[in-house]
């Protein structure tokens, strides 16, 4: 309760700040500018940016084909020369962006760059340029900005005095900047406190909430109980707690410090996990192969030890240790009693439990220790019931063979899961050995073995005969067989949007027939805007998915739109835009929206980030700032802004063809009946004026 008390006010914040942010301009980096004079000859140029939490500046140094590098512009000038490049503090953060299929650097919290300058010049001078930068969170990307700086080089004092000042400066600045390191990490380490997951209202109310993952973690704990290495030491418990049964009081005193310590034991191993690894190596573990390759191995031979190839059991000297701790009795005993049981029940539930330390390797604190908290209370829950009421261990059914068919269950579940991690590999360094289809024919044969084993059809070294099925076995082969039949259209092109998480993306499959289908379907529409309309402008390299035909210029589209009076559909959007590349493969994928974008809309993308250069006679100069705007992302990043008090993206809206609003603009959502919504609103505001 204590927990929810504080999750809650910051939930409602976050909320606050989601809509808000949606409708106005974000700033979410700032700029300070400040020079140091060195020596007689040299100087330095000191660029501070102080970044809003969830958000990232990127490095200097980032491949092609990835987010906007920042960049520094410095006025050529006869007064000073530059040193080389700009040196960066603290070190960038690198990981893995999916997105992108490469690797980036970025800074959170504060980032320091400093440019070393020869002086020329011994009087004062100024120097001026421009910072590019672009930022990105976990929601969203805002086009490239810059903003301008200046600097005033003073003239150097050649006294000893000075000289002592300046040393002494550079001492203090150098303390200054260790001591920010410090408070950065610190600032880093307290920002993993709260989940990621939880930056913004749609994802507060995803799958990877806390209350889901504590649901998940219990019910994951009460399915630990049934797997053979747990249940048989529920009789085990039961006995060393009727030693007590002459003073009741005293037995339930134990039997309450036996259930607390497995609840300490297991939550005690999720938190330190998650808080000693840190966000650097949690980022480390979820890309890289050499992890991702261990579980996937880790996975596989527990898979083979439930299918009865070997037994996993720890070592002997390890589990007597504790055997004899628990044989002193007491309260210490009840302690080493519960540390018994996770040390022997680790070879069924390590695979359970590791799954929901996972977790950590996204970079969170709080997940972890509410999954592990979830999972052993309901792990508890039986041992400390049947601590208190030992006599009840007579109505519990035998253990036998019924346990290894859940083993064996298990064991099918944890091979198809296990691929994931060889898939993460797969797709981060495009070993090209899991493509979809291959991940999916996998799956469709594991769940298949698995269904025929549950009809009695398949039998392991350990197994005992099956005369016949219960019902619940029975409709467990038919969840199976049906999950199956579900998952055979995605080998040629279906979505299989319920298993998004755990596949490999469309465009690893090599046979598409959707895709295929629908480009030649565009190709034989008569869908308008090349035809009827002129030849849209930066077509030979601006592009829209899904075969849809548009324009990339506003004030084209806005004449399209008129000559074949339909109203105007808005995509503000970004080359380097995540989220408006996850809008496109989920939400205008739908076939429902794909007709309505084709049929009833004329669509403008507006490309916010690229830097094709305009004309002369197309600038303007912006009523938000007042710069000149030149190239044609600046153009519509300012359109964006100017008019509709917006900067990120994706954002979408929806005109007639005058340049009027039909309803209000809609933000990154993958909800596919609310965007559906929101375009039938615009077509039913459309036809009230028309």
């Amino acid at each position: 309760m204590k927990i929810l008390n504080k999750i809650l006010p910051l939930f409602v914040i976050i909320l606050l700040n989601f809509f808000q942010s949606n409708s106005q301009v974000l700033q979410p980096v700032k700029w300070k500018f400040s020079s140091k004079r060195v020596s007689a000859n040299e100087a330095e140029l000191i660029f501070t940016a102080k970044i809003d939490k969830t958000w990232h500046l990127y490095s200097q140094f980032m491949d092609e084909g990835g987010p906007v590098p920042t960049k520094f512009d410095i006025t050529k000038s006869k007064d000073f020369e530059t040193i080389g490049l700009a040196t960066e503090f603290p070190k960038p953060t690198e990981e893995f962006d999916k997105s992108f299929n490469m690797k980036v650097k970025f800074f959170s919290i504060k980032a320091t760059f400093k440019q070393k300058i020869k002086i020329l010049n011994q009087s004062s001078f100024i120097i001026k340029g421009t910072v590019s930068f672009m930022c990105c969170d976990d929601q969203r990307c805002l086009p490239p900005e810059d903003v301008e700086f200046e600097f005033k080089i003073d003239k150097f004092e050649t006294t000893n005095k000075t000289d002592s000042f300046v040393t002494e400066k550079k001492n203090l600045s150098e303390n200054i900047d260790t001591n920010l390191a410090k408070d950065t990490d610190k600032k880093i380490k307290l920002e993993k406190i709260i989940p990621k997951n939880i930056t913004t209202a749609n994802n507060a109310e995803s799958d990877n909430s806390l209350w889901f993952l504590f649901v998940f973690s219990f019910l994951a704990g009460l399915a630990a109980i049934l797997t053979p290495c747990v249940f048989p030491m529920i009789p085990m418990t039961v006995s060393f707690f009727m030693h007590n049964n002459d003073n009741k009081n005293k037995a339930r005193f134990q039997a309450l410090v036996y259930g607390s310590s497995i609840i300490l034991i297991y939550t005690v191993i999720g938190t330190i996990v998650a808080v000693t690894l840190g966000a650097n190596f949690a980022n480390w573990l979820s890309t890289h192969w050499i992890p991702n390759v261990f579980f996937f191995l880790i996975f596989v031979i527990f898979a083979f030890s439930f299918f009865g190839l070997f037994e996993i059991t720890l070592p002997s000297w390890l589990i007597n240790k504790s055997d004899k701790q628990a044989d002193k009795g007491g309260f210490s005993g009840a302690f080493f009693m519960a540390f018994t049981l996770v040390l022997v029940s680790f070879s069924c539930t390590g695979p359970i439990v590791g799954a929901i330390l996972v977790k950590s390797a996204g970079g969170q604190v709080l997940e972890p220790i509410i999954g592990m908290l979830g999972f052993s209370l309901a792990f508890a829950l039986p041992f400390t019931f049947f601590a208190f009421f030992p006599s009840l261990l007579s109505s519990l059914p035998k253990s036998g063979g019924w346990l290894n068919s859940v083993k064996v269950v298990l064991g099918f579940l944890e091979l198809a899961l296990g691929l994931k991690f060889l898939s993460i590999a797969d797709q981060v360094y495009i070993w090209r050995i899991l493509d979809r289809e291959v991940y999916l024919a996998i799956w469709i044969v594991i769940f298949t073995l698995l269904g025929f084993y549950l009809l009695g059809k398949l039998k392991f070294s350990h197994d005992s005969d099956v005369k016949h099925i219960s019902v619940p076995r029975l409709m467990l082969s038919i969840i199976t067989f049906s999950f199956v039949v579900y998952m055979i259209p995605g080998m040629f092109g279906a979505p299989l949007k319920a298993l998004s998480g755990y596949l490999p993306p469309q465009t690893s499959l090599d046979f598409d027939i959707n895709s295929i289908v629908r480009d030649n379907a565009v190709i034989n529409s008569s869908n308008v805007n090349s035809t009827e309309c002129e030849k849209p402008k930066y077509s030979d390299f601006l592009h829209l998915p899904h075969g849809l035909n548009g324009f990339f210029d506003y004030e084209q589209g806005m004449a399209c739109a008129k000559k074949l009076n339909k109203p105007v559909f808005i995509d503000f959007t970004g080359h380097g835009c995540v989220n408006c590349r996850e809008m496109e493969a989920n939400v205008w994928s739908d076939p429902k929206v794909l007709q309505k974008l084709r049929n009833d809309f004329v669509v403008i993308a507006l490309y916010v980030d690229d830097k094709t250069e305009l004309p002369k006679s197309e600038w303007i100069v912006s009523k938000y700032d007042g710069k000149i705007k030149k190239t044609l992302g600046k153009k519509y990043a300012d359109l964006q802004i100017s008019k509709y008090n917006v900067n990120a993206q994706p954002y979408y809206v929806l005109l007639d063809n005058e340049g009027n609003l039909l309803t209000q603009p809609r933000a990154y959502n993958l909800d596919v009946d609310e965007f559906i919504k929101f375009l039938d609103k615009g077509i039913e505001e459309y036809k009230k004026i028309n």
